[in-house]
């Protein structure tokens, strides 16, 4: 018997999770349209705990989306699961937050393409099969009117996540499918973080960091 605690932060979603040998027995997340992640990440671990009537003590492992996504939103998840880990002394599970928002939808042909925003016109992105196997890297790529066309001219393509609203009035193949409101979620984290668990696919608790993919770039803040 396995609990693992799941924590997913890379978009606006704040999301956690805790599952039982991959079942899930506790969810709590909230999208407000900004980054909460600070004031609701520890209420939600929290309240996980006491509804599914568990202290830290129980816990077995600690998985968390790594990115990439939002540079404050993974700071704050990842700083939290290490801090759990060392303090625990459990093993540091991490799952690529693309991943996790491709396993937010099932599809019985095609292609699942996760995008996640990463500003103006440019989305972090992967392509997996209908059977969630990966099937192009991680990249962070500029949307125009020939973007995923390899794909596209294949079969159906369906595009999620809150990159992909950007894409709807660039990308108009007819075999392009757009899905709405989908987000990586510590829902979607909670049997493939059991598969890492069972083959102790785990990380450096010192030396993990978040996968941002691409440099910090700070802006001033706008009066």
């Amino acid at each position: 018997m396995a609990y693992i605690l799941n924590i997913e932060t890379s978009t606006k979603n704040c999301s956690v999770s805790i599952a039982n040998d991959g079942e899930l027995i506790c969810l709590k997340e909230i999208n407000t349209g900004g980054y909460s992640h600070a004031e609701k990440l520890h209420p939600f671990i929290h309240d996980c705990l006491l509804e599914s009537k568990l202290d830290f003590s129980q816990i077995d492992a600690v998985c968390v989306g790594k990115g990439p996504g939002s540079y404050t939103g993974l700071r704050i998840g990842v700083s939290a699961a290490k801090g759990f880990c060392f303090a625990n002394d459990i093993p540091l599970i991490a799952i690529n937050s693309l991943e996790i928002l491709a396993h937010s939808t099932d599809i019985d042909n095609g292609f699942i393409v996760p995008l996640i925003d990463a500003r103006r016109m440019e989305v972090y992105s992967s392509v997996f099969s209908n059977q969630k196997e990966k099937v192009r890297e991680t990249q962070a790529e500029i949307i125009d009117n020939e973007s995923f066309n390899e794909y596209l001219e294949k079969g159906a393509v369906y595009f999620l996540g809150d990159g992909a609203e950007k894409c709807k009035e660039i990308i108009n193949h007819k075999n392009a499918h757009f899905i709405d409101s989908h987000f990586p979620s510590a829902k979607n984290m909670v049997q493939i973080s059991y598969e890492k668990y069972k083959k102790n696919d785990v990380e450096n608790v010192a030396y993990f960091e978040p996968f941002y993919l691409k440099d910090f770039v700070a802006t001033k803040q706008k009066k």
